[in-house]
């Protein structure tokens, strides 16, 4: 189940933004972030490695955003592979005492800290900078004592949020999780089918007014695709 959106102890809001890569009529946008990193830049796992990382994941639901992507990156689906592998064997480094830290270690200290309560439970949260998407954050929320509860894509502070009114508007990469749940509550969070997946069914009406029941897929918490 996605964490209830409770306000943060930063300030702004914890939705999901159409990034540098939201689809959009005539191709993909242009990013705004950094320029295209060099090739001596990904020898070192940090920030922009971490990217490859979460496209590898969305690869399997939106491949040609994927592909878009790694354009503008200037690599290839060979070296993403590379990297999810490294990731794949730092996590499983023996040793490893929870995931936080590590996430310090390739990403660098947080952009911003706080803390998150859902229900009676008090979370830490901290945000990176991603920056594929530079109206989003990459936030992790880990419980006292280090064990990591959630991970997933948020709006960085005072980035606006898209409009979500009828169906149509539910595009790949243009929304997460907790923004769908809002704009169309109630909706109910379903168990997903894979790490850093989730789905949520809710009822939306189209460009008609016509409404009907959807089931809606989330990478990362940004949205995938419909199942």
């Amino acid at each position: 189940m996605y964490p209830a959106s409770d306000s943060p102890s930063e300030p702004g809001r914890r939705s999901g933004t159409p990034g540098a890569f939201g689809r959009r009529p005539g191709g993909i946008g242009r990013p705004t972030g950094p320029a295209r990193p060099g090739p001596r830049d990904w020898d070192v796992f940090g920030p922009l490695s971490f990217q490859l990382v979460l496209l590898r994941r969305m690869a399997d639901h939106q491949p040609g955003l994927v592909e878009d992507a790694l354009r503008e990156l200037g690599v290839d689906r060979s070296r993403m592979r590379k990297t999810n592998r490294r990731w794949q064997a730092m996590l499983r480094a023996p040793g490893r005492r929870g995931q936080c830290p590590h996430y310090r270690s390739v990403l660098g200290p947080p952009e911003a800290t706080g803390e998150r309560h859902v229900g009676d439970l008090t979370f830490e949260a901290a945000t990176w900078r991603v920056p594929l998407w530079p109206d989003l954050r990459f936030e992790v929320l880990t419980a006292p004592g280090g064990a990591v509860w959630n991970e997933w894509l948020v709006r960085a502070p005072g980035a606006p949020g898209p409009r979500l009114r009828t169906v149509e508007d539910l595009k790949p990469w243009s929304c997460t999780v907790d923004e769908v749940a809002r704009a169309f509550a109630p909706a109910r969070p379903l168990e997903g089918t894979g790490p850093a997946l989730w789905q949520l069914a809710f009822t939306a009406p189209d460009a008609s007014g016509q409404r009907a029941e959807y089931r809606a897929e989330f990478m990362w918490g940004l949205l995938q695709r419909f199942v």
